[in-house]
């Protein structure tokens, strides 16, 4: 009870005549009791047929949500989990593979460097080669030149000092290649002794 209901059950009594005292005074009259027990089966019956079922289906379907939340979230964690696995073997797949592929080009590079290492040395090879064949050949050209040439001052030289003249072109090529001859077995050894 309010306060404001206490004195008026206070004055009730009092106008009835009948001295409340003690525990009494606290105590409501009998028909209050049954009136409120009475309102109170109807609040009860209408909450319990009425509000009472959509309580219930509001926490079932609140119960019904977050299970299906909480198996989305382990749904969606296995799959991130599988994803996470299957990134993670592919990296390492990725890793792998470029690094096979820069062994790949390591080795690649060798051959090609070594290729191009043995073309080099063939073409210096061959470059040389030439050069010996190119300074042979001059050598040859040089030493037929010189030849006719110190031949023929051999020739005007012999015939001055002789006296007589070194016409016929056997005799002069025969004069001249033993003389060419005397001068190139002497030089070898001229070249012994001066070491």
């Amino acid at each position: 009870m309010t306060g404001a209901a206490l004195p008026a059950a206070v004055m009730a009594a009092a106008v009835e005549g009948e001295e409340l005292d003690g525990i009494r005074l606290l105590l409501p009259a009998a028909y209050d009791i049954v009136w409120s027990v009475v309102v109170l089966a109807i609040i009860a019956f209408a909450f319990y047929r009425f509000v009472l079922p959509k309580f219930r289906a509001v926490l079932d379907e609140r119960t019904s949500q977050i299970e299906g939340g909480i198996a989305k979230a382990q749904s969606a964690q296995a799959e991130a989990d599988a994803a996470l696995e299957r990134n993670t073997a592919e990296l390492a797949q990725a890793r792998a593979e470029a690094a096979r592929i820069r062994e790949e080009a390591r080795a690649e590079g060798a051959a090609i460097v070594a290729e191009y290492r043995e073309r080099a040395s063939a073409e210096a090879d061959r470059i040389v080669e030439a050069a010996h064949r190119q300074i042979e050949a001059e050598r040859q050209q040089a030493s037929v030149s010189l030849r006719a040439e110190v031949g023929t001052l051999a020739t005007e030289l012999a015939s001055r000092i002789v006296g007589e003249a070194l016409q016929d072109e056997a005799r002069q090529s025969r004069v001249v290649d033993r003389f060419l001859d005397e001068l190139a077995a002497a030089t070898p050894a001229d070249a012994g002794k001066g070491k």
